[in-house]
Parts: C-alpha cells; sequence; structure tokens
C-alpha cells in the first residue's frame, strides 16, 4: 500500500512538473490584492488580461486549531478571477503577521510535529473548499523557524495531490537565511520580495527602497541558494516611503504620489523626499526579468497603482510585449 501510495504520488508530481513546462515560456504576473480593501469595488478595475496570478492577502489562523479565516467578499473575486482565467491563491502570514505575538506563537504551534499534520490538512480542505486554485506561503522574518521546511514539505504534498498550487513570498534581508534551501524544490514559484531596502524603521538611512541593482541582488542570492530561473518571480513595489518632511510611518500608495506631484511617473524621486520605482525603473527590471529568463514579476500591491498611462501594471505588460517573448497569448494561458 505504501509503494502505491508512493507511486501515485510520484505520478502527481510528474504530471504538475509537465503543466508547469508546459507554461513555462508564458510570463507569471503575480498581483497581491489585500483583502483589506473593498474587494466587491475593486475587483472591476482589475485589467484581468495583464495578470496571470492574484494572491488575496492575507487570512491567518483565528484559533490554536488552525481555522483559518475567511473575508466574504474573498468569494466574489474568487468567481471573478476564474471568470477571467487568472489564477488565484490565498496567502497566509503577512509582515505584520510576523510581529504579532500572538499570531506568531500560534504558526510555531500549529507547524510544531505535534500539529503540523493536522494544519497542512487544515489548510488543504480550506483550498478546496473555497475554490482556491493554490495557497502563498508568507510567513517572514522572526515567524520563520526551524519546522518551516518540514511544514512546506507536507504542505506540497497535500497541495499538490489535489493539483493545486503551492507558492512562498521570500526575503532576503527579513528571514532569508531562516528558510531551508529544500523548500526550492517543493514550491511552485517564489516571489522575491526585492523591496524595503530601507524605510521608516531607520528615518536616518533615507534612500530608494527598491532599485534595480537591489533587485538584481537579491535575485542572484536566491539563485545561488539553489533557486532555478523557472521558479524565480521578482517582486516589486507599488509603493514608496517618505523620508525628511515627507517622512511617515507607513508608504505611500503609487497612485498617490503621481496624483499630486505632476510628471512623477517618469522619475523615482519626488517632494522632500519620497523614494518610490516610476515607470523606468519598473520597465527596467521587467526587462531584466525577461532577459535573465526569470520566471516574472509579482507585484505589491495590485491596490496601489494608478489609472491609465501612469500605471505601472501596463508599464510591465508593455515591457513584455516589446520584448516579444515566444510566449502564448493571456487568454490562451488555459
Amino acid at each position: 500500500m505504501r509503494a502505491l501510495c508512493c507511486l501515485i504520488c510520484l505520478s502527481v508530481g510528474l504530471l504538475l512538473f509537465a503543466a508547469a513546462e508546459g507554461r513555462g515560456a508564458e510570463p507569471i504576473v503575480v498581483a497581491y490584492v489585500p483583502n483589506w480593501v473593498n474587494l466587491d469595488k475593486f475587483k472591476e478595475r482589475i485589467d484581468y488580461a495583464s495578470v496571470t496570478h492574484l494572491n488575496i492577502a492575507f487570512e491567518n489562523p483565528t484559533n490554536d486549531q488552525g481555522e483559518l479565516s475567511f473575508h466574504k467578499a474573498n468569494a466574489a473575486l474568487i468567481a471573478k478571477a476564474h471568470q477571467e482565467h487568472v489564477k488565484i491563491l490565498v496567502s497566509i502570514g503577512g509582515g505584520a503577521a510576523a510581529t504579532d505575538r500572538t499570531l506568531q506563537a500560534r504558526y510555531f504551534d500549529l507547524l510544531s510535529d505535534a500539529k503540523r499534520a493536522a494544519f497542512v490538512k487544515s489548510l488543504a480542505d480550506y483550498v478546496q473548499r473555497h475554490d482556491f486554485d493554490g495557497l502563498d506561503v508568507d510567513i517572514e522574518g522572526p515567524s520563520i523557524n526551524k519546522d518551516y521546511g518540514p511544514f512546506v514539505a507536507e504542505l506540497a504534498t497535500a497541495l499538490h495531490a489535489q493539483g493545486k498550487l503551492l507558492t512562498a513570498a521570500l526575503s532576503q534581508g527579513y528571514g532569508g537565511k531562516s528558510v531551508p534551501d529544500s523548500v526550492f524544490a517543493d514550491f511552485d514559484f517564489v516571489n522575491i520580495m526585492a523591496y524595503d531596502g530601507a524605510g521608516p524603521w531607520n528615518p536616518q538611512a533615507p534612500g530608494q527602497h527598491s532599485s534595480l541593482e537591489f533587485a538584481k541582488q537579491n535575485v542572484a542570492y536566491w539563485l545561488r541558494r539553489g533557486l532555478p530561473k523557472s521558479k524565480a518571480v521578482l517582486g516589486v513595489p507599488f509603493y514608496g516611503y517618505g523620508f525628511g518632511d515627507d517622512f511617515r510611518n507607513s508608504g505611500y500608495a503609487y497612485s498617490a504620489i503621481v496624483a499630486k506631484y505632476p510628471g512623477a511617473e517618469t522619475t523615482d524621486k519626488v517632494g522632500n523626499t519620497i523614494w518610490y520605482n516610476g515607470i523606468p525603473t519598473i520597465q527596467a527590471k521587467t526587462a531584466y526579468a525577461i532577459d535573465n529568463r526569470l520566471a516574472g514579476i509579482m507585484i505589491w500591491s495590485l491596490d496601489n497603482d494608478a489609472p491609465g498611462d501612469k500605471s505601472l501594471l501596463k508599464a510591465i505588460t508593455k515591457t513584455y510585449a516589446a520584448h516579444k517573448p515566444a510566449h502564448p497569448k493571456a487568454s490562451d494561458r488555459d
């Protein structure tokens, strides 16, 4: 019986690998969508033809049994994404969860040897029940401990057996050293959080938090660790940080920046002083991903984009089109 189960798992794995190889020519464009925005309205503004995956951020365990929260507006976005032939995943964790002592302790408990199997089953059931296409692990920083690797391995087995995706958001500087190399084989792809190199946590060190060079350094780090290029998705920010007279503890949405400062979409610095990524930098990062055969681009977060010709998502789409890679049309992805 055990041999039969192993054979079945191997067969499923080979099918998933073949499917991944088949879509490997298509660039991945992952957009995180926070569920604290009005999803009923926002779902109608999304340019579904320009994205391949949406990640709902975030849902987390509500109790020590590992039951995950579910915002009722998620259901409408899930249905709309599927109608538009876009994959949609639920993302667990998040930056705020990493520093939330209650959630951190809860994750440590649920990922432990004693509770891991039950939590994995609960997550797999949750993904299936709510018709998600997979799950994104955004456990960050101090919330990554020795149980992260075993948890990812067991979760991959459970989700892949259902034909579901397992992805992650990983940061070099915020918990990267705690991530074991073994997980690269388990994740379908990894969203590299190549931003937050500077920020309000250190106001005495102002500057660009997500330069092109910083992005290259972050990608190189994970590739050296063993992440295949075919699974490396470069994360880009649709927000900025203020220093000096423009300092504040939270970020600035790109849409707010370009609305206040005419021409801000053509540069990376305005005011006194807000640093962000304008269209030229986003185009350069997208071209870098194409030229280096990375899997694609990830966006945090889509609600911060500007409409019309100032849109950063549109800049990504145009850059892919201009490079004319041998990709199928977005409408043919399924």
